[in-house]
């Protein structure tokens, strides 16, 4: 394989998976091709309805006549394009359950809590991202400052409700109260939002421990986003339970990881969780706060190593 293209439909969470893949499988620098398809493909993708190569814009349509090797698809969107660029010759992979059958692609990765079953899907237990020993240990040396607030340092990395797991009031009480039971005030918060985190929980996570030293991260407003520092200095992590991708993250590192309100989770999102807390790797605000052996968990290797074996076949 000579060159590599991701397709997504922008969002963050899913250009990250597939770069990360693509980087895992050795392309330093994949082409990336944001995308929504227009009207009638849009609503049923990753199905192909007829003239399907026009669902992208003309740009797209001009691309399939010059396919690369390998491609990689996250999310809907990006599935219909991966799969139209298979039709021409390329190799595909998508990542997250297509809603299709798997035969469309060389390999589709979905997430164990999918459930997703055939001969050429992989199932981690975790989404895809880089973080392992290596990217901590860059990430500390970008963000020296937080290496210098006193410890313990709390991470505590906030999301937003969704349908699966509905954060409110009192799930905002919950995790005070286990900052309190860490004695996290005897050491550093560091909080860091999402573009999901709702205007209510912003205001609040800023007025939490206002003499507790560390950081708060709320918006673009507060310079760059310190979440890789964050994880990289962290001696303990707090997750709100409705980010998959967040708390996978913070499953890589080295320290140990809360998810307070995993009882919120519905569906998919609480497979998710108690996959997670039954291994051992994740506690809830239920759970005691006596420390734990960690062991990192780092899927992305491995899963390397069956895509390139689904690519042979």
């Amino acid at each position: 394989m000579s060159d590599c293209w991701i397709t997504t439909d922008g969002a963050a969470g899913n250009v990250r998976q597939a770069m990360a893949l693509a980087q895992a499988l050795g392309f330093a620098s994949p082409r990336q091709w944001d995308l929504q398809a227009l009207a009638p493909w849009r609503w049923l993708a990753p199905r192909r309805l007829p003239l399907a190569q026009h669902a992208f814009g003309k740009a797209f349509a001009q691309a399939l006549a010059q396919p690369p090797a390998f491609v990689i698809g996250c999310g809907r969107q990006g599935a219909l394009a991966s799969r139209l660029f298979r039709a021409t010759g390329s190799k595909a992979v998508q990542i997250l359950d297509p809603r299709i059958d798997s035969r469309h692609w060389d390999a589709v990765i979905a997430p164990a809590h999918d459930a997703l079953t055939g001969n050429n899907v992989i199932s981690p237990l975790c989404s895809l991202h880089p973080v392992d020993a290596a990217w901590l240990a860059t990430a500390r040396l970008a963000h020296p400052d937080l290496g210098a607030l006193p410890g313990p340092r709390t991470a505590v990395l906030l999301g937003g409700p969704i349908a699966t797991a509905a954060l409110d009031g009192n799930w905002w009480h919950g995790v005070l109260a286990l900052l309190d039971r860490l004695r996290a005030a005897d050491g550093s918060v560091l909080v860091s939002t999402s573009r999901r985190t709702p205007a209510w929980l912003r205001t609040a996570a800023k007025a939490m421990l206002p003499q507790t030293p560390g950081l708060r991260w709320l918006n673009e407003g507060d310079g760059n986003n310190p979440y890789p520092g964050l994880l990289a200095w962290a001696d303990r992590i707090i997750v709100s339970p409705d980010s998959v991708n967040m708390i996978s993250e913070a499953c890589a590192t080295e320290v140990p990881v809360w998810v307070p309100g995993m009882a919120l989770a519905r569906g998919r999102h609480a497979r998710f969780l108690h996959a997670l807390h039954t291994r051992g790797r994740i506690r809830s605000d239920a759970d005691d706060t006596t420390p734990w052996p960690i062991t990192p968990l780092i899927e992305l290797p491995a899963i390397a190593q069956q895509v390139r074996a689904c690519l042979t076949q």
